[in-house]
C-alpha cells in the first residue's frame, strides 16, 4: 500500500516538471502544404506540415504531420518532433565546434562555425533549425534542392556529426588539452 502511494506521489512530482520542460520548447513552423488525394468522387484535400522544435540550449527535433485541418497537422508534426529530439554540443553556447556537411536525397548543406557577432547566416528551413537549437553565430549554405523536407533532414544529418572536443578526447583516450593544444601548436608553428 505504501509502495503504491509513493509511486503515485513520484508521478505527481514529475508532471509539473514535464509541463515546464515542454513549455520551454520553441516551435517553428517550417512549411505547410496542401495535398490532394484523388478518390472516386473527386479530390480530397488535406494539409501537410513540417515543424522544428528546440529548447534553445542544444536540443532540437523535426517532424512532419498530415491531416484534413491545418492545426491538427501542426499538432501531429510537433508531437513527432518532440519524440525525435537530438542533442547537439555547442561551443560557448553560441556556435558549432567545427564545420560539417550533410546530405539527404538531393539536399546538401554545409554548416560552418562562426566568430562572435556573426549572427545566423542561413535561409528558410535552416534558419528555423538554428534558432530552435540556440545557435547565435553560424553560417549555413544549401547546395542542391530547395525542398524544405530534404533541407531539414540534410541539416540534421550534418548536426548529428558534430562532436565536442571532450567526446573526441574520450573516443581517442586522450586529454582535452591534447586535442585542443594541437590546434594552437600548429598556429604557432606557422608564425
Amino acid at each position: 500500500m505504501a509502495r503504491a502511494q509513493s509511486g503515485s506521489r513520484s508521478r505527481d512530482d514529475r508532471a509539473p516538471r514535464g509541463d515546464r520542460e515542454e513549455s520551454e520548447l520553441v516551435e517553428k513552423l517550417v512549411s505547410i502544404n496542401r495535398v490532394a488525394k484523388v478518390v472516386k468522387g473527386g479530390r480530397r484535400f488535406g494539409f501537410a506540415a513540417l515543424v522544428v522544435v528546440g529548447d534553445q540550449k542544444g536540443r532540437v527535433g523535426h517532424g512532419a504531420g498530415k491531416a484534413k485541418e491545418v492545426p491538427e497537422a501542426i499538432r501531429k508534426a510537433t508531437d513527432q518532433a518532440r519524440r525525435g529530439m537530438i542533442r547537439v554540443p555547442l561551443r560557448e553556447g553560441r556556435t558549432l565546434h567545427h564545420d560539417g556537411k550533410g546530405h539527404f536525397g538531393a539536399g546538401k548543406v554545409v554548416l560552418r562555425a562562426a566568430s562572435s557577432g556573426t549572427g545566423i547566416i542561413a535561409g528558410g528551413p535552416m534558419r528555423a533549425i538554428f534558432e530552435a537549437l540556440g545557435l547565435k553565430d553560424v553560417v549555413g549554405k544549401s547546395i542542391g534542392t530547395s525542398n524544405p523536407h530534404n533541407m531539414v533532414k540534410a541539416c540534421f544529418a550534418a548536426l548529428t556529426e558534430v562532436s565536442s572536443p571532450r567526446a573526441v578526447a574520450a573516443r581517442r583516450s586522450k586529454k582535452v588539452s591534447d586535442i585542443l593544444g594541437k590546434r594552437g601548436e600548429t598556429a604557432e608553428a606557422k608564425e
